[in-house]
């Protein structure tokens, strides 16, 4: 019951697809709040009487904490017709999971929300959070259709778009777009404030630090989970800036400005592509 999980559910029961929405979780606490806010309507005392209760079963949790519960839930399906999750990495996850439990294992259709926020804990769910955002699912052959078409069906009732993508690619794509800068905003903030004028550093910082460094206030132990369970794809990703970011300091340290010219127009040219096409997804959404 955190961001992801209290968004999805309060953004479900605003749709009218879920008519009730149970919740489980290790911190009764969260529950609590998740009841008292009205996010959902009834809190399970274990994983089985939940999935007892649930006809859709999505976990919500920290990347690393999702291998031993999802198997717990497939091994004890209830009522459930399909598990879904809502992890940043799926190859290892989910090859785990064939492999523990090739026969739950079809009604298991992997997701993946492209959409979140710096604050974390249900009391900062959202019901809105989805809209307009993309959700990845990475079927597999495998797949129950019924499960697959029922995941589909509750993420575009969340407001987002869903689209399907290969375990491996999505994992290498989401290095480059998300877990990379990700670590670069976190490194970013933390070589700064070592540094000895550090107080100066962040009283004169402006608008162009707030926005590059605002995920830096992202939740530490998700994105230190992240960046183990898709260490490889990272590792990748990492290396190929590394060489971008010598070439630069190499055309600094020489003193070649049409070297760094031809980069930032380059990267300016790529980055202002790209804000027209989200302009233009965003027109097709209204």
């Amino acid at each position: 019951m955190g961001l992801i999980g209290g968004s999805l559910a309060l953004a479900l029961k605003k749709a009218g697809f879920a008519a009730t929405v149970t919740a489980w979780d290790r911190d009764p606490e969260a529950l609590e709040k998740a009841l008292e806010r009205g996010v959902i309507d009834g809190a399970a005392d274990s994983v089985r009487s939940l999935m007892d209760a649930a006809d859709v079963a999505v976990l919500a949790t920290p990347t690393l904490a999702c291998e031993a519960l999802i198997l717990e839930m497939l091994q004890n399906p209830g009522s459930a017709r399909c598990v879904t999750d809502v992890a940043s990495v799926k190859g290892d996850l989910y090859r785990a999971v064939v492999a523990a439990a090739p026969e739950g294992a079809a009604i298991y259709v992997p997701g993946h929300p492209i959409a979140g926020s710096e604050r974390s804990g249900v009391a900062a769910a959202d019901a809105a959070l989805f809209e307009r955002h993309r959700v990845i699912l990475t079927p597999d052959a495998n797949t129950d259709s019924r499960a697959l078409e029922l995941v589909q069906k509750l993420w575009v009732a969340a407001g987002a778009t869903v689209q399907s993508m290969d375990v491996e690619e999505h994992d290498s794509v989401l290095a480059a777009t998300s877990h990379l800068p990700h670590v670069l905003a976190y490194a970013l903030v933390d070589a700064l404030a070592q540094s000895p004028i550090r107080d100066d550093i962040f009283r004169f910082a402006a608008g162009g630090f707030r926005d590059f460094t605002r995920i830096a206030s992202s939740d530490p132990v998700m994105w230190r989970d992240i960046s183990m369970a898709n260490r490889d794809a990272l590792l990748g990703a990492l290396d190929d800036f590394c060489e971008h970011l010598s070439t630069l300091r190499n055309a600094i340290a020489a003193g070649d400005g049409r070297a760094l010219e031809n980069t930032f127009r380059s990267a300016k040219t790529a980055r202002d592509e790209f804000a027209r096409d989200l302009a233009a997804r965003d027109r097709v959404a209204d």
